[in-house]
């Protein structure tokens, strides 16, 4: 998500070019990468660096670049950076995903969620995430269009036999 102005993009050209599982940057390192200083609330906010902060641009940074946040420490200032990638295959039907208990965890593994930030997401409760992820039962198919949706917004779209 290369947006005009995004002051974040050597970020993302830094750790798309990395080939590392996990980096750990320090606040002084984004900064030199960045060419800026980070917000205070990045140097005393988890919050901030949050894998699901929907628009914002450092996010889009991270995680446009197959990563996530895995923690953030903000006596040694600096935050570890985690590849995000997951062997899976997917199930589809008429070339849509079929939403069962992998398929739905691999989504929500995907988003950085628990199963309760997914929940609320979704409008449901965190049990009846836990349930689908267990197998225990399966997503109606109004539920399933909403996975769908989802998907394709955060970018959860593997080809077929990945």
């Amino acid at each position: 998500m290369n947006k005009e102005g995004n002051k974040y993009q050597p970020l993302l050209e830094f750790l798309r070019g990395s080939n590392q599982n996990e980096i750990i940057l320090t606040f002084a390192e984004i900064e030199a990468l960045i060419n800026d200083s980070l917000p205070n609330s990045a140097k005393s906010q988890r919050a901030w660096w949050s894998n699901r902060s929907k628009g914002a641009l450092q996010a889009s940074a991270w995680m446009d670049a197959g990563y996530r946040v895995e923690n953030v420490d903000f006596e040694r200032q600096s935050v570890t950076f985690r590849q995000f990638t997951i062997s899976y295959q997917l199930q589809r039907r008429d070339g849509n995903v079929v939403w069962n208990s992998s398929s739905i965890k691999l989504l929500r593994l995907h988003m950085g969620l628990t199963q309760a930030e997914f929940a609320k997401q979704l409008g449901v409760r965190q049990q009846t995430v836990s349930e689908w992820e267990k197998g225990l039962y399966e997503p109606t198919r109004s539920k399933s269009k909403h996975f769908d949706l989802v998907a394709q917004t955060v970018g959860f779209a593997p080809e077929e036999g990945s």
